[in-house]
């Protein structure tokens, strides 16, 4: 009887074995791929996603559906994904705020870390610091040196509390030594309409959604967060270079898989976003954007996720950030 249970369990491994390896080299069939991305429409990870995802669709000749499933900034889209089938058919396009929720909120949904499988990170965006122009701000130190003298204080805005425009703002506020109030919107496009009505006083925005709006002269950029200065924008520096020392914070989005997605398909994603990334018209477009390239392997971006929770569970520590 051990023995006829033993074939049997060997018998079922092996069936499911070849199951999975004829799911891979299936991969992809005439099932439509969704992208989910869990910010709104015409954001930086939008326009992202839709830019080079395109592009994969006409490599591997098969249908992607980007998809916006906002809310609980970013949780509700995200957590679809980690709920999804591990089968390479349902991706999630995040930005590093990715790496900021599992800090900033407590009792999660889903593990940031065991129930996803990063596939690679598609490009970083610095964050811009944004204000309206008729604010008649010179710099980021006028600026600074402003919010500390206001008796009634300064708000800014983000896309979410816990998100990473709330943290690179929070990071710039503690280095530059001012309050502020937070207000949280559902996405990049009404964040910066608020900032030009002067509703809202500064706001750190992925650089590609501000774009036309610096360009237009509706937005003003005081100083840029990343560690260099960004080749859209060579003549605003950074915030370390304004003069506040620890006030850099990287903005990327990436692309992740539900963790049981096999290796397999996990790398042919990786392999084929990385040529997308690579054709010439669309590296064009993304530096258009202000975007710049992030090339990693699927293993090394996986560490890189790690690394970031880690720094980015100090900083909400040092701010106070509670996200209910």
């Amino acid at each position: 009887m051990l023995r006829g249970l033993t074939a049997l369990v060997l018998t079922l491994l092996g069936m499911s074995a070849a199951w999975a390896q004829a799911s891979v080299q299936a991969w992809p069939s005439k099932q439509p791929i969704r992208v989910v991305v869990p910010i709104a429409a015409g954001s930086g990870t939008d326009l992202t996603a839709r830019l080079v995802f395109e592009q994969v669709s006409n490599q591997i000749g098969q249908a992607i559906v980007v998809e916006n499933r906002v809310g609980a900034g970013g949780i509700i889209g995200t957590n679809a994904v980690a709920k999804a089938e591990p089968d390479g058919y349902t991706i999630l396009m995040t930005p590093s705020s990715h790496t900021v929720t599992p800090a900033a909120v407590a009792n999660l949904p889903f593990d940031t870390i065991k129930d996803f499988s990063a596939v690679i990170p598609l490009v970083n965006v610095p964050n811009v610091l944004v204000v309206a122009p008729d604010k008649g701000y010179k710099s980021a130190q006028d600026f600074a040196a402003a919010a500390k003298a206001r008796s009634e204080g300064v708000n800014y805005a983000s896309t979410g509390a816990g998100n990473a425009s709330h943290l690179n703002a929070e990071r710039f506020r503690l280095a530059a030594g001012f309050e502020a109030v937070h207000v949280p919107y559902g996405g990049a496009p009404q964040a910066l309409t608020e900032v030009m009505t002067g509703r809202v006083d500064f706001y750190f925005s992925p650089l590609s959604p501000a774009l036309p709006f610096l360009r237009d002269g509706k937005l003003q950029a005081l100083a840029v967060a990343g560690k260099t200065r960004s080749s859209a924008l060579p003549n605003v520096p950074t915030t370390t270079e304004a003069g506040f020392s620890n006030s850099e914070y990287e903005f990327w989005f990436g692309a992740f898989v539900p963790s049981a997605t096999p290796r397999a398909i996990v790398q042919r994603l990786h392999e084929e976003i990385a040529k997308a990334l690579a054709h010439p018209a669309v590296r064009t477009r993304l530096a258009n954007l202000g975007a710049d390239p992030m090339p990693m392997t699927p293993e090394q971006f996986d560490e890189f996720v790690r690394s970031e929770i880690a720094l980015n569970t100090k900083l909400v520590k040092a701010a106070g950030i509670k996200v209910n």
